[in-house]
């Protein structure tokens, strides 16, 4: 696997070209913070499905300025897209980080006929630290919209995801989070999976670490009898950092499952 930089820094430079060769508005404010903004891409046409991008770092790298790379290929097949800021650890806790994703996309329901979006085929996405906040707006403890996460979102997409934060507990990761064991649990979705959910693509690079592996193949079991539909994936000559840039690539395993589930 090459170094983190060299994909950092092809996110970095994929992003910036999305940015100049489609609309984009950039910083929209979703809540009161500072770091609560979002970058949106509008359809070609209206009443569109929109997918929503939460990026990774551990939750605390990165942004959605890395984040707009996957917007051409959704945009240019008919869709919309999302790339969304939050604050990072350590400066905000992980429940905080988790209560502003969920406010990104209460705003994005609650403004998506404005926006050209069909509010009923609104998808999300992450990967990583990413896929974990995704799966933590899936929760059904609170409604967004008014609705059940499963009725409110037509499906999501989980790259690579940290689904059970005990492990994380114990490495160098936490120093920034400050996980304590009760936190840890209450923040893991892998123990608090509704009984209901959205249609699910749940996927992973074949080169991934032994403890990606087992949270990705823990979390497929486990969503199996809850989710509307799951198709869970193991990419090919993928890793942990590069499969992100299937997402929306029709030609790939992985995107044609997500331009599948989304209907483009």
């Amino acid at each position: 696997m090459s170094d983190l930089s060299v994909f950092v820094d092809r996110y970095t430079g994929d992003s910036e070209k999305a940015r100049a060769e489609f609309e984009v508005r950039r910083g929209i404010p979703y809540g009161p913070e500072p770091s609560e903004t979002l970058d949106f891409f509008p359809a070609g046409s209206r009443n569109a499905p929109l997918m929503v991008f939460v990026h990774g770092g551990y939750w605390q790298e990165l942004s959605k300025d890395e984040s707009s790379f996957p917007a051409p290929g959704l945009v240019g097949a008919g869709a919309a897209f999302a790339a969304l800021d939050y604050g990072l650890a350590p400066d905000y806790r992980l429940d905080e980080i988790v209560a502003q994703v969920r406010r990104a996309l209460h705003w994005l329901l609650e403004h998506a006929v404005e926006l050209g979006v069909d509010p009923d085929r609104v998808h999300l996405s992450g990967s990583s630290a990413g896929a974990h906040l995704v799966l933590m707006a899936l929760l059904d403890d609170w409604r967004p919209g008014g609705r059940h996460p499963a009725d409110a979102f037509a499906g999501a997409v989980l790259l690579s995801g940290v689904y059970d934060l005990e492990p994380v507990r114990h490495t160098y990761v936490n120093r920034p989070l400050g996980l304590d064991a009760a936190a840890a649990a209450r923040l893991s979705p892998i123990h608090r999976l509704p009984a209901r959910l959205p249609a699910l693509v749940v996927a992973r690079g074949v080169a991934e670490t032994e403890e990606f592996g087992r949270q990705h193949d823990d979390l497929v079991r486990a969503v199996g009898p809850r989710a509307a539909a799951v198709r869970g994936i193991v990419a090919a000559d993928r890793n942990h950092f590069d499969l992100p840039f299937d997402l929306s690539d029709p030609a790939s395993e992985l995107g044609a499952a997500v331009f599948a589930q989304v209907g483009l």
